[in-house]
């Protein structure tokens, strides 16, 4: 069986990488120009966001066509040419497919407008109730998760943009159709497969109410998912030994998320849970603004640690992605300690058990955008809830105040590669803003043994090269310490010790290791002892002890 634990994953954006026809807009082109990046950096698979075609009202996730790739990214000779030159640098492609939903402009839901009874099965129509919809959830995007069909005096279900029509996978019909175009990127050479909100497939089916929440109840966890993910994983990915597989879960349970990535369950190799990045949401609330609390999230995460490992589960350890903000602005320190706090908050991700994931930009510590103007946003959920607190008459000072913060347009401008015009992302005005520090901050300075992007190769290398760090079971430390987050991990021969200041004071350890320790990484650059261990301002020090 393939060994997760040395494996590296790097998300692009494609929209947002690199343009290189002139049209303001990342392609398939721009990825293949940067694949010697990407080797140099030291990754094993690229999971490359939707390119399929679509009408970008999700930017992509709204997927028109699972079969072809939409123009404005390149053509499937573009696609074939990246497969080939990645795996010439022994990296991999991990494809993005959303099953739980497609867009109305796809032929299967056109169909079903017209009538026809085999593509209607397809989704979710339902009659409404006294002249509302169906049910009271909400869409995860804002308003009614019901749209209405005059035409057939019905609503379709959307768990998210009015334009994306949830899939009954009730439906057999559904899962075979989703099962060949997995099977059609297979044939394609992908080795990877990303499942968008797989954990909502599976509805309870009762279509009622919800009193007490805005319905996840009624399709989070749903009562056939298990028996849906091992049905795609008999009839896929799962023939093969060298293909890996996350799934996104969405509010998700720790004993589900066992359950998905136990090897035993024959479901997902690895699973994207979310809970650690609910730190900084008062009472669950995205855009209300709170400093991160700091001993949940060292909770959040050493739970996860334990559980998965003690049920025989994996995690996707990762910081964001393209719908959060940037880790650096949002619990670091953006400013005078960027680089110290950005290798800290990696050395923390990348030392625990599971498959890390890097997020274009990451590993040259990419900032929020700072914009101050709606006309700058592209996210339909950010453009939603200004003009839903526009309406509630809430102040547009605060409403921009917590879109800096929490938009996900922060994690989507495009990638500053150098200090030329447009971060050399294009040569045109790109799609959305490019942020004005890309004149200090782009991977100009890799090479420099001071860069963050020279940190994350280090990290790299030491997945693949300490076994501990790999396959090492693991240990919280410190866990009532309120400035350090801490933990242990060892093997038969080896003990790894790491240690992260996640505050701008120095605080001393309070805790004794053994003095034979020897530091194998630190992002101030000096060779530090165990001994009465001090840490500076965001700090992070990786020790290793044979035993």
């Amino acid at each position: 069986m393939m060994n997760l634990g040395n494996k590296v994953v790097y998300q692009i954006y494609p929209k947002s990488f690199q343009d290189t026809n002139s049209d303001g807009i990342g392609d398939l082109k721009g990825i293949i120009k940067h694949l010697d990046y990407l080797e140099e950096l030291g990754v094993d698979y690229i999971w490359i966001t939707p390119f399929y075609v679509s009408p970008q009202n999700d930017n992509g996730y709204d997927i028109a066509d699972y079969r072809n790739i939409d123009p404005m990214y390149g053509t499937m000779e573009d696609f074939d040419l990246l497969v080939k030159e990645a795996a010439k640098r022994n990296i991999y492609l991990m494809m993005d497919m959303v099953f739980n939903h497609c867009s109305t402009r796809h032929e299967w839901f056109q169909k079903a407008l017209k009538g026809d009874p085999y593509y209607r099965d397809f989704f979710i129509f339902k009659k409404g109730k006294n002249g509302l919809p169906p049910t009271n959830w909400e869409s995860n995007f804002g308003g009614d998760a019901w749209s209405y069909l005059p035409e057939t005096d019905e609503y379709y279900l959307h768990l998210f943009h009015v334009t994306q029509a949830d899939l009954n996978w009730d439906n057999p019909n559904v899962r075979q159709a989703c099962y060949d175009i997995v099977n059609f990127w297979i044939d394609k050479g992908v080795k990877g497969f990303r499942f968008d909100v797989i954990n909502l497939i599976s509805k309870t089916g009762i279509y009622e109410d919800d009193l007490t929440g805005n319905g996840k109840k009624y399709y989070t966890d749903g009562p056939r998912i298990h028996e849906y993910l091992q049905e795609l994983n008999r009839n896929t990915f799962g023939r093969y030994d060298d293909i890996i597989t996350v799934g996104e879960m969405s509010s998700t349970t720790l004993e589900n998320s066992i359950r998905y990535s136990n090897p035993a369950s024959h479901e997902l190799s690895m699973i994207f849970s979310f809970h650690h990045l609910r730190i900084d949401y008062p009472s669950g609330n995205k855009w209300q603004i709170q400093p991160f609390r700091f001993h949940d999230l060292k909770k959040n995460l050493f739970t996860w640690q334990r559980e998965m490992e003690k049920g025989g589960g994996w995690n996707a350890l990762f910081w964001y992605n393209h719908d959060q903000p940037r880790i650096v602005s949002r619990i670091g320190d953006d400013g005078k300690y960027r680089l110290e706090s950005a290798k800290m908050l990696a050395t923390t991700i990348h030392g625990l058990k599971g498959t890390p994931y890097i997020y274009q930009g990451e590993e040259i510590g990419m900032t929020n955008a700072g914009f101050t103007d709606i006309s700058q946003y592209r996210d339909i959920e950010s453009l939603n809830y200004y003009n839903l607190m526009k309406r509630k008459g809430k102040p547009e000072e605060e409403i921009y105040e917590s879109l800096r913060r929490k938009s996900r347009d922060n994690s989507r401008t495009p990638m500053q590669w150098d200090d030329s015009e447009n971060a050399g992302f294009s040569d045109v005005q790109p799609w959305i803003s490019v942020i004005p520090n890309y004149k200090e901050i782009n991977t100009l300075d890799r090479e420099s043994d001071n860069s963050i992007f020279n940190y994350y190769r280090k990290l790299i290398r030491l997945r693949k090269t300490v076994p501990v760090i790999a396959d090492g079971i693991f240990e919280a430390l410190l866990e009532e310490d309120d400035r350090i987050l801490a933990y242990k991990r060892t093997d038969s021969t080896q003990e790894l010790y790491v240690f992260c200041n996640y505050f701008p004071e120095e605080t001393q350890v309070s805790l004794n290791i053994p003095t034979d320790c020897r530091c194998i990484l630190s992002n101030y650059n000096e060779d530090i002892r165990p001994e009465n261990l001090t840490l500076r301002p965001y700090e992070a020090v990786m020790f290793l002890r044979d035993i």
